[in-house]
Parts: structure tokens; C-alpha cells; sequence
């Protein structure tokens, strides 16, 4: 069967194609390729400079060598993946392909210093990072920044609309509409900031991480400084201590923070959930569209609830990599190699849940009807309004009194705390006070 987005096994390349195809462009096999032969080429670039390779460079051979990877294609990684079925290994093959080209370009005399003193984890443990730095940068950041702002334009249309509370699943103080999505910015802003400090880290020091090989070959060349620019160069931070492969520590950071801004953003889907199913959002109906196969009037907050079942399978998988990758056998084992191929799959999940979460915040139409009669049906959380009060005046048992008026299996109407208020034993100026708080206005203030 060919491979469509039909016949794909994971939604990620078949259903969610459309959102997740940019991604390809980091996390494909064919983008390792392109990452990988990137940084053997400036590897190489970067011995000429350093006079390792005997050769006068002109910006003309350093332009032609960066074709390599910068006019690489799909039908050029097929031919990496001849030579692995023969190499078994994909980064031999990706050293025996350049050398390939530089045969074709006339180099051929220095294709020894392909991959010259390295092992293959110097290779992968700077391609990832790498892509994973370019991702960040040119899709997930921007991503993130713009639902931040999304949010932020909700909440300041929504600053003056007063909004009964719930804590416990109970009326509770009113608050105000746009200063609940206030939290979710804050609480975005906070790890968006934490993400924006983490450094993406390389491995690059030989074998076991002591630069063994290139001490034997070149034992007057700094090594460790050569490396320390080379991989500057990239963008990128060099690890000084390794062994063969990165320690992810700060890989693993980096999930654990896009982990946190997923259940961010998870929590702020179901509380949209829960205020639609309260009735305070509709949400726009697209003509041809239905909400369920039975019911006709149905319109179902799907895109909310795509958000919270793709944030799931992300982070299932991001705690996975964020617990398994830092640890490995003495100087290494393998386990991480595999594991590592997977990193695309829970940033797909994360910009599919992104995707369809501001899809969902785009069809919210406010009914401020029916917030108004929650407010109007609940008189009784003035409750803590008038005790406090009570409590400034000196008076006895304030809460005990207040809590005898609650406790009723029966609404509190204005007028029942209208007459409550009119029996207590304060200065006519007090009850005034008292009776103009309503559910309406008391809703604080934080800013």
C-alpha cells in the first residue's frame, strides 16, 4: 500500500498532515540527513580555518560545499539510504554520500577529513539540537507568542465583565471575566520566559568526550577551544564534560517546559469547556456543519476537546523522553538513539493541540445574559462581603451570623439580604454600605 495521508499509521502524518507538515522540515529522516550533513560540512569548513587541512579556502570552495546540505533534497537522501542498506550504519552512509560529492566537485583529495576524529554521537548529538534550535525559534516560539496573544486580546475584551466564581464546583466571590484569562497569560508568559533561557546544548568531543583521536593526530591544536567556537558558531551550547553521547539534562529541561506550557494551556481548554457547557459562550456555527449524527441542535466544543486529548499524548511522550534520555549505561548504550528519533512526535501533538485550541478560542461568543442571571440567582456570595465588614465594626460573631443566613437548602434573594441587613445592629450608614454590594460589583480588583 502506498504512503498517503490516507494509509499513514500515525494522525500525525495523516489527519493532522496539513498542521504538523512543517515539521518535516526538522524531525523527517530526511531533515536528520540534511542536519547531519550540515554539520559535518561546517566541521569541515571549520579545519580548513583552523589550518588542519592544507588547502588554500576561497569563498567560492566554502560556497560549493555548503550546497551540499543547502540545496539538498528528498531524492538525495534516497541515496543515503542506499548506501545504509549496505553501511548498516546512517551516519557512515552520510559520511560515504559527501564523500561522493566532494568526488563530484573535484575535492576528493580531502575527503579524509569528512568526519575527521569523530564519532558518530558528535554528529547526531549536535544535528538534533540543532533542529531542534531552528524549531523553536521558527515555529514553536512564534506558536506560542501568538496563542499568548490570542488570549491576552480575549481578556481585554472581556476586563469588564463580571462573572460568578467557582471554587469547588460551587458559587463562590464573583470575579471578572477577562482577569480569569489573565491567569493563563501570566501562567504562560512565566514558562514562555523559562523557555526562552534554556540554552540548546551539543555533544562534540570524540569517541568517549576526551578528543582522543584528534590529540593523537594534532597534539598542539586546542581541541577543546576549536570545538568550544565551532559549536558557538552553530547557535548552540558544547557540553565540556560527555561521553559519548550528550547527557540531555538540559534537553530534557526544555520538555519539561514545553510540557508545562501544554498543561497550561490543557487547563485553559477544559475551563473553556466547562463556561461553554454553562452557557456563558456560544460558540459560532459554520453553515454546513454538524455537532452530532443524532441530535440536530448539537455544537459540540470539539476543538477544546482536541486540544485536551492531543496535550495528553504529548505529554505522555515528553515525560517519557524527559525520564529516559539522561540516563545511559556507563559511557553509553543505545537506548537513546531510538527514543531520540521520536522527539518530532509530541511537537506535532503539541501544535495540533495549539492549532485547535485557538480554533476554539475564534468561534467564543460571549452570552452575557446568562453570566448576569448566574450573578443575579446567587446573592448569596455577598455572604463573605458582609462579614468581613461585620469584622471591621467590632461586631459579635459576624461569620457565625452570616453563616446562619447561607446555610439553606433554598435560594438567597436581594431581598432576604436586604431584611438580614436591615436587622443587624449597626449605624444606618453601615447597612447603606452593606446593601449597595451586590454580586455585580464585588469582584475586587488585582491591578
Amino acid at each position: 500500500m502506498t504512503l498517503s495521508e490516507l494509509t499513514a499509521i500515525s494522525p500525525v502524518d495523516g489527519r493532522y498532515r496539513n498542521k504538523t507538515k512543517e515539521l518535516a522540515n526538522y524531525f523527517s529522516e530526511y531533515a536528520l540527513f540534511k542536519y547531519r550533513i550540515k554539520v559535518e560540512i561546517e566541521y569541515f569548513i571549520a579545519l580548513t580555518k583552523q589550518g588542519i587541512i592544507p588547502y588554500e579556502v576561497s569563498k567560492k570552495d566554502i560556497a560549493e560545499w555548503r550546497k551540499i546540505y543547502s540545496k539538498f533534497s528528498v531524492s538525495k537522501a534516497k541515496r543515503i539510504k542506499e548506501i545504509e542498506a549496505v553501511t548498516n550504519h546512517d551516519i557512515k552512509a552520510v559520511e560515504y554520500y559527501i564523500k561522493e560529492e566532494f568526488d563530484k566537485l573535484g575535492y576528493g583529495r580531502y575527503k579524509e577529513f569528512i568526519h575527521f576524529g569523530l564519532t558518530s554521537q558528535d554528529i547526531n548529538n549536535t544535528a538534533v539540537p540543532l533542529s531542534v534550535k531552528d524549531y523553536l525559534s521558527e515555529i514553536y516560539v512564534p506558536s506560542v507568542k501568538d496563542v499568548i496573544k490570542q488570549i491576552d486580546d480575549l481578556s481585554k475584551s472581556f476586563k469588564s465583565i463580571p462573572m460568578l466564581a467557582h471554587t469547588h464546583g460551587q458559587p463562590a466571590s464573583p470575579t471578572n471575566l477577562g482577569k480569569e484569562l489573565m491567569v493563563f497569560i501570566e501562567r504562560l508568559v512565566n514558562q514562555y520566559n523559562l523557555l526562552l533561557e534554556l540554552p540548546v546544548a551539543a555533544k562534540f568531543g570524540g569517541a568517549t568526550g576526551n578528543f582522543n583521536a584528534h590529540f593523537v593526530a594534532y597534539p598542539s591544536v586546542d581541541w577543546v577551544n576549536f570545538a568550544n567556537e565551532f559549536i558557538t558558531s552553530l547557535g548552540l551550547k558544547r557540553l565540556q564534560y560527555t561521553t559519548q553521547i550528550e547527557h540531555y539534562d538540559l534537553l530534557a529541561a526544555l520538555f519539561d517546559t514545553m510540557k508545562r506550557i501544554n498543561t497550561i494551556l490543557l487547563d485553559l481548554s477544559r475551563d473553556m469547556w466547562m463556561y461553554i457547557s454553562m452557557d456563558y459562550f456560544k460558540q459560532r456555527i459554520k453553515k454546513g456543519e454538524v455537532g452530532s449524527s443524532a441530535m440536530p441542535h448539537k455544537v459540540n466544543p470539539i476543538d477544546f476537546e482536541n486540544a485536551e486529548g492531543n496535550i495528553g499524548i504529548a505529554n505522555a511522550i515528553l515525560v517519557h523522553l524527559s525520564e529516559k534520555l539522561p540516563v545511559s549505561r556507563l559511557q553509553r548504550d543505545l537506548s537513546d538513539s531510538t527514543v531520540l528519533r521520536n522527539i518530532g512526535v509530541p511537537f506535532a501533538h503539541s501544535l495540533i493541540a495549539i492549532a485547535s485550541l485557538q480554533k476554539g478560542l475564534s468561534k467564543l461568543l460571549i452570552n452575557k445574559e446568562a453570566i448576569a442571571k448566574d450573578l443575579e440567582d446567587n446573592w448569596v456570595v455577598v455572604a463573605e462581603a458582609i462579614q468581613t465588614v461585620l469584622r471591621r465594626e467590632g461586631y459579635a460573631n459576624p461569620y457565625e451570623i452570616v453563616k446562619d443566613l447561607t446555610r439553606k437548602n433554598t435560594k438567597i434573594t436581594q431581598q432576604e439580604v436586604a431584611h438580614f441587613i436591615d436587622k443587624l445592629k449597626v449605624s444606618e450608614v453601615v447597612k447603606k454600605e452593606l446593601k449597595a454590594i451586590t454580586p455585580f460589583n464585588y469582584t475586587g480588583k488585582v491591578k
